[in-house]
């Protein structure tokens, strides 16, 4: 089974490269090659692209739904040997992290959020503030608040905030207003994105969750409110995406 673990090369190295190439110290098949093996590591049942860092700034997750846990160990001890940092396991579970634990024994399993993470980094900038409508959303803000913690910005969490109750809202203004992005997470009718994004000027993402009774559609209807949004302005992604939405919110931070 291939196994190619490599560094990804970074904008100095490519530079460096495409002198060699032009001067005539490197083959152009040579640089070819170089490039592509440094853009994914293929360990046979995944092709890890582990260059994807370097052209975004943001890693590959790895995704743990459908994976058995020998997979996602595999796939985890390959993206370390090429320097991936941090690594991240989404809707883990408890098998798939003990799988992990035995190639990575630091890695933490944030149950609630179903997150696997290994070498969190630290230290970076910007601030996100991670809103709640109920209780019953905290899985999908958890995961949204661990993956810009692994990432190393700071994370400020408003829970149970919702419509229902405003003035719990309210009482968080002067957080709201400091953080450099929020994202708001809530299901059933999906109205707080529009009440926090009429009181900053703050980029807002909403997340829809599936948490709701029949009406809801598993998440449809707090999707379709948030895509109408009566306050300019608001960024939608999928039902319970908050990883997509951290790291578009961390794309949003000041560098």
């Amino acid at each position: 089974m291939p196994d190619t673990a490599v560094v990804p090369l970074d904008r100095t190295e490519l530079r460096k490269m495409f002198e060699a190439v032009a001067t005539g110290d490197l083959l152009p098949d040579e640089g070819l090659a170089r490039l592509e093996n440094s853009t994914f590591v293929d360990i046979g049942d995944a092709k890890l692209d582990v260059g994807r860092a370097s052209r975004t700034g943001q890693p590959e997750i790895v995704y743990g739904p459908g994976k058995t846990p020998e997979q996602v160990a595999s796939i985890v001890e390959a993206m370390m040997r090429s320097d991936v940092r941090p690594v991240i396991v989404s809707r883990a579970t408890i098998e798939q992290f003990r799988a992990v634990e035995t190639v990575a024994p630091g890695a933490i399993h944030h149950e609630r959020a179903r997150l696997i993470v290994i070498d969190r980094l630290e230290g970076r900038p910007g601030r996100l503030a991670v809103v709640a409508a109920g209780t019953a959303d905290l899985p999908v803000a958890e995961e949204t608040a661990i993956v810009a913690e692994a990432f190393g910005h700071r994370v400020d969490r408003i829970v149970d905030v919702g419509v229902a109750g405003i003035h719990r809202l309210l009482a968080s203004r002067a957080t709201l207003e400091a953080a450099d992005g929020i994202v708001v997470v809530a299901g059933m009718e999906g109205a707080l994105p529009s009440a926090v994004a009429g009181l900053v000027s703050t980029p807002v993402i909403a997340v829809p969750t599936s948490v709701g009774y029949g009406a809801s559609l598993g998440g449809l209807a707090a999707l379709l409110g948030m895509l109408s949004a009566c306050v300019p302005g608001v960024v939608v992604v999928n039902v319970d995406n908050g990883v997509g939405a951290a790291l578009g919110a961390i794309r949003m931070f000041p560098a």
